[in-house]
């Protein structure tokens, strides 16, 4: 069954007679056709899938090899939504609830059916992958791996952030990725302590920790990874940081198993960082779904977590971290697919205190 077929299967449980798809990832998901965000929009009813557009696109509809998608061509799309219901007897349209209000307000204006918010209709469909879309991922964090061995190769102090960063985002491009899912955090030194520090231009020094947090597209699914690396001899206090987090890293990990509740599998990692001293160096969520956005459901884990329930196939990413302010952090962070068999590890770069320059 196609992705298309499950969610028309869904519709008359749903009350609905149709559903609006205009987030661009989700038209993505079912359809594999790129619509850029903004360009149009896909409607399911119970015997269709159209994607309505503009003349932009008329070609690469027309080359667009689906046997379930048709598309129509035209600057109305709204008005065009509305004769299609009609035409189509739909008297009740479902939309997605992230749209704007201005697009709400259109909808409101011409619609004759009435419409009805869902809230993650799709996105609970992306939470659990196939073998393709965890074929993309495990190249995702493949080619991550490598930029990292990249990026351990080129750093030297008297770089900048930002040019370490620019010289791994080409690098990235280089080698197979159609671009960043975020701004890359490379923060060294005392902005090491900022989770999500961007990179400047902080010169990286002898002595420093340097954070790492990336993520790149490939074939439309993102990895994400950080890795905590030295340059030179650093604070004493850091190396053992470093051991802290790595080890409730992989706590976590040995933890990961199918119906596990987010809020539990978050604690054992917390409660070790906690015993050590460290829970309020500790500011943020465990980890959270990835896919073809570098935030899908579960949007984030951790203490409060409760309703968070594991499934088979979910891919999740852990990421403990400590940051001590005017000294530095450390955050170490792996994607992992939730099997029945136990957890699967993506990211395959190391994970052991990495010292350039010694």
């Amino acid at each position: 069954m196609t992705r298309i077929e499950r969610l028309q299967k869904r519709l008359e449980k749903l009350y609905i007679d149709a559903f609006l798809v205009t987030n661009h990832d989700n038209i993505f998901y079912l359809t594999g056709f790129d619509l850029m965000a903004g360009d149009g929009y896909l409607l399911i009813t119970k015997n269709d899938a159209i994607i309505v557009s503009d003349d932009r696109y008329q070609l690469a509809l027309e080359e667009f090899d689906s046997d379930e998608v048709v598309a129509t061509i035209t600057r109305d799309y709204y008005g065009v939504l509305n004769r299609i219901c009609q035409a189509l007897k739909v008297t009740v349209l479902g939309y997605e609830d992230t749209l704007s209000y201005r697009l709400y307000d259109v909808l409101d204006e011409v619609m004759v059916a009435d419409i009805v918010p869902f809230t993650n209709l799709i996105e609970k469909m992306r939470m659990i992958k196939d073998s393709g879309e965890l074929t993309k991922l495990q190249r995702a964090a493949d080619l991550q791996a490598q930029g990292y061995q990249y990026v351990l190769n080129q750093v030297r102090p008297g770089m900048t952030e930002r040019q370490l960063a620019n010289q791994l985002d080409f690098w990235m491009k280089e080698h197979g990725a159609s671009g960043a899912s975020f701004l890359t955090i490379m923060a060294s030194g005392e902005n090491s302590a900022k989770p999500h520090a961007t990179a400047g231009d902080r010169v990286i020094g002898d002595g420093d920790v340097v954070t790492l947090d990336f993520g790149y597209f490939v074939d439309g699914y993102t990895a994400d990874m950080t890795r905590t690396f030295a340059v030179g001899s650093i604070d004493p206090e850091l190396r053992d940081v470093y051991e802290i987090v790595n080890t409730a890293r992989q706590e976590v990990i040995d933890h990961i198993k199918v119906g596990e509740r987010g809020d539990v599998l978050d604690s054992y990692g917390r409660k070790l960082i906690a015993t050590a001293g460290y829970d309020d160096e500790f500011n943020h969520g465990m980890g959270h779904g990835i896919g073809l956005a570098v935030h899908e459901l579960p949007a984030s884990y951790g203490p409060a977590a409760t309703d968070v329930k594991l499934h088979n196939n979910e891919v999740i990413t852990v990421e403990p971290g400590i940051y001590i302010p005017e000294i530095g952090g450390v955050r170490i962070e792996d994607d992992v697919v939730v099997t029945h068999g136990g957890p699967q590890v993506l990211t395959t770069a190391p994970t052991d205190l990495i010292i350039v320059g010694d």
